[in-house]
């Protein structure tokens, strides 16, 4: 049979030696001249060079080394070449399945030259297998080394990532710090306080996209930061302002001036799938470097986006959202509109009607009347000062409770994931053992995998929540200047609601001629 070589070369990591990047390395050029040399003196034809440059031997997505799979499956050369049998590969997985399984079907020889690997001397296998763990030895032992690093470096509060985030830029007199972009940062602001008024995320993107602000991907690119090819994984709309990219600028906690990395990871060296931590495995770093938006700022639009509430047609979301609630049933009212006119009306009587009598208010009716009430608890004060003891700005009084319960709902998850990492152990046990097959192995722990992310989400949620109850109890504002500062006030805002009205109940009524039965809780 006709002996026909496909040549493998790879660049390996301690070689870099290109004046230019789209030139050959020195060490390609070494293994091609060696390899063909090698080939010429046993007569064999050389089908093809395969040369995959600045790929490392974990990489499983090498465009040459996937073209010369394919060219050994179809039949074209029976001989793969390489320098050594790093080169093809340093995963013992790759290596056990292509060179000791496909090759040996499709008919295949592979030949590591400076190791002497060699399928077609008999003995020879155990000696290839050795190299491979090795390999595969050396790949874990460089994956944990750079792990470290990088986790040193976050836990310094340094930036280690390829680019800024919107808003900010690296500093170039000193690595890993970065400092505002004024540009940018100006529109991440102005984001800020258009939730802060009440604008929804996508009349915010509609809104940044009609006065042709360009989006963060579009930024990149004008300033010359992303030099990448295509255009990003959003495709057509990258280049637009949408729902999700200012969702995540008023969730991302690096706008107070804290470092935040270690987001997401990959499930290990051999797979490039990432994953999302949850919050308690991020590295945060407060103060390392300037904010973008100020405490109150921010703390005010996390308090809006706890509140989950859905903008208006217009793009806003309306003041009374999260706020009334039906009397008969405690569930919070919905938007209807008939004939232009915005009415809350409950959802849960137009269900089912005999669990709730139900109701129905026009919405500027309600406005008016939360309004009125509001001016006269105020006049009932004409001294500030006596009003003042009155105004309860923390919250309910069953925040330990609260604390204790989520606490208990954290241990437990906590138990639960270690149940489950502990369960992985033994199941890895197994395959070593050889109980069960790679397959089997592969599925079972995938389940394990999920059951522990789902444990980490749970547990971070909780966390939030106990955040969120710090927050109040640590909640300092004074009762006084936000008597002075609203007792005037002819317009009803998100500031009177948002502090001083706890919730509101609204009623049915019996005929049109009857008021509005209405009670307000207010937060005093």
């Amino acid at each position: 049979m006709k002996e026909i070589a496909g040549i493998y070369c790879r660049l390996s990591d301690e070689d870099r030696h290109k004046k230019n990047k789209d030139d050959d390395s020195e060490s390609i050029q070494n293994q091609k001249s060696m390899l063909i040399t090698y080939a010429m003196e046993r007569g064999w034809e050389i089908y093809q060079i395969y040369s995959d440059d600045d790929y490392t031997g974990s990489d499983r997505n090498r465009p040459e080394f996937n073209r010369m799979l394919r060219d050994a499956q179809e039949g074209k050369i029976n001989i793969v070449l390489c320098k050594s049998q790093s080169r093809f590969s340093r995963e013992l997985e790759i290596v056990e399945k292509y060179i000791h399984g496909y090759f040996l079907l499709w008919g295949v020889r592979f030949i590591g030259v400076v190791d002497n690997a060699d399928t077609a001397l008999r003995g020879n296998k155990k000696a290839r297998q050795i190299n491979g763990l090795i390999n595969e030895w050396y790949l874990e032992d460089m994956s944990e080394s750079v792990k470290s690093v990088l986790n040193d470096k976050r836990s310094k509060g340094l930036h280690i990532g390829s680019s800024a985030v919107y808003g900010y830029r690296k500093d170039p007199e000193r690595k890993g710090h970065l400092v505002i972009d004024a540009d940018a940062a100006a529109i991440v602001h102005e984001i800020f306080e258009m939730y802060a008024a009440g604008f929804g995320k996508t009349e915010i993107a509609r809104e940044l996209n009609r006065r042709e602000v360009p989006s963060p991907f579009r930024y990149k690119i004008l300033t010359g930061e992303y030099i990448g090819k295509g255009t990003g994984s959003n495709g057509k709309y990258a280049h637009l302002w949408r729902y999700h990219s200012i969702n995540n600028i008023l969730h991302n906690e690096m706008y107070l001036g804290n470092m935040v990395q270690g987001k997401s990871g990959t499930v290990s060296y051999k797979m490039k799938k990432k994953y999302y931590r949850s919050k308690e495995q991020w590295y945060i770093v407060e103060n390392t470097h300037e904010p973008v938006i100020e405490r109150e700022l921010w703390n005010k639009v996390q308090s809006l986006i706890r509140k989950n509430t859905a903008p208006q047609r217009n793009g806003k979301v309306s003041i009374l959202a999260g706020k009334v609630v039906c009397a008969g049933c405690g569930y919070a009212l919905h938007v209807n509109y008939t004939r232009g006119i915005r009415y809350l009306r409950c959802k849960i009587n137009q269900r089912l009607d005999n669990i709730c009598e139900g109701c129905c208010i026009r919405e500027d009716f309600l406005k008016q009347k939360i309004l009125e009430e509001y001016r006269k608890m105020i006049n009932q004060y004409l001294n500030p000062e006596q009003a003042e003891h009155l105004v309860i700005v923390s919250g309910p009084d069953d925040r330990l409770q609260q604390r204790n319960t989520v606490l208990k709902e954290i241990g437990k998850y906590r138990q639960d994931k270690e149940k489950c990492e502990n369960a992985l152990k033994e199941l890895y046990l197994d395959k070593v053992r050889g109980d069960i097959t790679i397959e089997e192995y592969r599925a079972f722990s995938q389940q394990f995998h999920d059951d522990i992310e789902r444990y980490d989400k749970l547990m971070a949620e909780r966390r939030e929540k106990l955040e969120e109850i710090d927050r109040q109890e640590k909640e300092t504002l004074s009762k006084k200047e936000i008597i002075k500062k609203y007792a005037d006030t002819s317009e009803l805002n998100y500031d009177i609601m948002n502090l001083f009205v706890d919730h509101i109940e609204v009623g049915r009524r019996k005929n049109n001629r009857e008021e509005y039965p209405v009670k307000i809780y207010w937060k005093f």
